[in-house]
């Protein structure tokens, strides 16, 4: 229409200026110009009605031309592949397709519930958002696109689902997914213990046993296994037997563990598994390698399995086992003397809020610098009350003055090849001073705790004894063989002293012959029990607070006893430390939790077991860790109440899951 309105307009102009020229022609000649106006009215007549016809032809046109695309596009979207939704807020279905009856049976009516067909299929939570998902329904895999459906303002606002059936390429993927390889390292990781002192005949019955088990195990999964050593096999597996060995959760080893040899002792087994993802066969060999490392650093009796990058921890109820020889104690003495020899300043930090354990640590590693003639400086965190005793006596003494500092006295540090010991921890983010850690790059570690899948980067040397007592205990060994003519201190003797106490619970707990070793090299170097009770002495507060969590605490089913302390007070990690060992002091309770307000945003936990549970896996989850027997954790911005709800919901899963294996080992029997 508008194209032939301009042809209208366009021959208008030109039948006017013909009419002005028949005027000025009529001023000459009045017959040739009464011609040529009749000629004009019949040419202007002609071209009027060329263009009305030329309008019509091209309504129609239009007419045709949209009536067509109407239909093709009723076509399409009747009959796409894929089903169209359009659904209100509340899900409920306002228009569909053709292709919907094929997916639900029979096409939905309008008004329906989307969740009616699939209860799997998500709306509020993508509501007014453009993207896609998949999800299962029955047998059948779904992806969704969804966008909102532009309206006007005063409309109910919509949404529109594309909705497509994949599941032959979910299927496919599903498939690949299941086949993928999977490597393993299994490990015997208690195999000298067990066989000292049997015969060659017991021996091989108790190696024989431990082979059947694992043979058995695999043919259970259609795997393949080779023993390369006296105590190590390689495993190839696929995907599904080890997600079958998952949901098992790995009982080969309870099963392991129930083999005793002549002198008692059960067989614990450790794994490092790693599922091909991406990477070479020589990366996945690196990964299981890892993981079996991972798993003999947190004490052994556990699979460490790592997966898209991640890693999870099955087992860990055995208590680590204490070795009898200190060989490895001496050669890391040694070494650790050659490092210092080579640096020209030793630094030394702990963890966090330092307990007397870590600062005795840290002393006794002062303590070796210093023997070699090396300016040594022990770090401490902004918030260390719990030693807060023990740093009042070292301020009268001149010797230690200059050694104690904080981190941001060391902001303009000059030493050229500096060395940091990192004790009682091995979690970067809860060292003393973390900027600390990534200005050094010689890093030693020492710990007792199990190692955490969260580790300190390319360490120099790692010196990691899950079954030692306390790092006052590793570090009192090392001292022992790192020179002959070392003499501790009054103070350092009573400094390592303390943190063998305090981690032992007055040697009651995670107790063995070194730790009694150890306490005897450290008294006749003069420690003093008398100055020890002294910095354990509580105030008249500190017994309040005592106290009232005692009286918060709450007793559940399976022997979980959980407390609070929700107020900010002074020695809260201290009092939160002492109340879970007093809880644990109560008839059938095996596990203590109590969760208190550490800093104005932050908040800790302290779990106790009696050996029975082990409390390192539930403060994994809370970014921690610890021992079987103790363990902790602090959580940034966090809610008293709300971690306390959280540590419950894991604790009971725990306890419930433990249950349920031992009564089915018992009735395996």
């Amino acid at each position: 229409m508008p194209r032939n309105l301009s042809a209208w307009i366009d021959l208008s102009i030109h039948l006017f200026v013909i009419l002005m020229l028949i005027g000025i022609l009529s001023c000459y000649n009045h017959f040739i110009a009464a011609i040529s106006f009749v000629v004009w009215l019949c040419l202007a007549f002609f071209a009027k009605e060329r263009c009305h016809d030329r309008s019509r032809r091209f309504e129609r046109y239009c007419r045709n031309v949209v009536r067509n695309l109407n239909e093709m596009m009723n076509y399409a979207i009747e009959d796409l592949p894929q089903g169209i939704l359009i659904v209100n807020q509340e899900g409920r279905i306002q228009w569909c397709n053709e292709r919907m009856a094929e997916y639900a049976g029979t096409k939905p009516e309008q008004d329906t519930d989307v969740k009616d067909i699939w209860p799997a299929i998500i709306i509020g939570p993508v509501w007014g958002t453009v993207g896609e998902y998949v999800f299962a329904n029955e047998d059948h895999y779904y992806q969704v696109r969804y966008r909102p459906v532009p309206v006007p303002p005063h409309q109910t606002p919509l949404m529109a689902l594309y909705v497509q059936d994949i599941t032959g390429f979910e299927t496919l993927r599903n498939s690949y997914k299941l086949s993928r390889t999977v490597l393993a390292y299994i490990q015997i990781d208690n195999y000298d213990e067990v066989i000292q002192g049997l015969d060659e005949a017991a021996r091989t019955a108790l190696l024989l046993s431990v082979n059947q088990q694992l043979d058995n195990w695999m043919k259970s999964l259609g795997g393949f296994m080779r023993r390369v050593s006296d105590d190590l096999y390689v495993v190839i597996l696929e995907r599904k037997a080890l997600d079958k060995a998952i949901a098992a959760r790995f009982d080969i080893l309870d099963k392991v563990r129930q083999l005793h040899s002549a002198n008692r002792l059960p067989v614990t087994l450790s794994m490092g598994v790693a599922v091909a993802d991406c990477q070479s066969m020589a990366d996945l060999g690196t990964q299981a390698q890892a993981g079996l490392d991972l798993a003999l650093g947190r004490g052994g009796d556990q699979v460490a399995v790592q997966i898209g990058g991640k890693t999870q921890f099955f087992g860990g109820r055995a208590k680590a086992v204490e070795k009898h020889t200190r060989v490895k104690a001496r050669v890391v003495a040694h070494a650790i003397r050659e490092i210092m020899d080579g640096a020209d300043a030793v630094f030394v930090m702990g963890h966090h809020n330092e307990d007397f354990d870590c600062f005795g640590a840290s002393m006794g590693v002062a303590k070796m610098a210093r023997q070699l003639g090396k300016p040594v400086k022990i770090v401490l965190s902004d918030m260390n009350e719990g030693i807060g005793k023990f740093s009042d006596i070292l301020k009268d003494n001149e010797e230690y003055q200059d050694i104690i500092v904080r981190a941001s006295d060391l902001v303009n540090m000059t030493a050229l090849n500096p060395v940091l010991v990192v004790v009682d921890t091995h979690i970067p983010h809860l060292v003393a001073a973390p900027a600390l850690l990534e200005r050094i790059h010689r890093v030693i570690v020492i710990d007792h705790h199990r190692r955490s899948e969260h580790f300190i980067k390319n360490p120099l040397l790692v010196y990691i004894e899950p079954a030692s007592s306390s790092s006052s205990e590793l570090v009192t060994e090392l001292l022992m063989y790192f020179s002959d003519n070392l003499v501790l201190s009054r103070v350092e003797a009573t400094a390592l002293y303390s943190g063998l106490v305090v981690d032992t619970k007055n040697f009651a707990v995670q107790t063995g012959v070194r730790t009694f070793d150890a306490a005897a090299y450290l008294r006749r170097s003069g420690a003093d029990p008398v100055m020890v009770r002294h910095l354990f002495r509580t105030d008249y507060e500190t017994t309040v607070a005592l106290a009232k969590a005692e009286a918060r605490s709450e007793f559940y089913e399976g022997g979980l006893i959980v407390s609070t302390c929700p107020e900010l007070i002074s020695n809260g990690q201290v009092i939160a430390a002492q109340v879970a060992d007093s809880l644990l002091r109560i008839e059938n309770v095996r596990m203590s939790i109590v969760v208190f307000q550490l800093t104005e945003d932050t908040v800790g936990i302290s779990a106790r077991s009696t050996g029975e549970l082990n409390v390192q896996v539930i403060m994994e989850a809370f970014g921690g860790g610890g021992h079987q027997n103790v363990a902790g954790a602090q959580i940034k911005g966090g809610n008293v109440e709300d971690i306390k709800q959280k540590a419950i919901e894991i604790a009971k899963k725990y306890i419930e899951e433990f249950d349920q294996d031992e009564s089915n080992l018992t009735a395996g029997r």
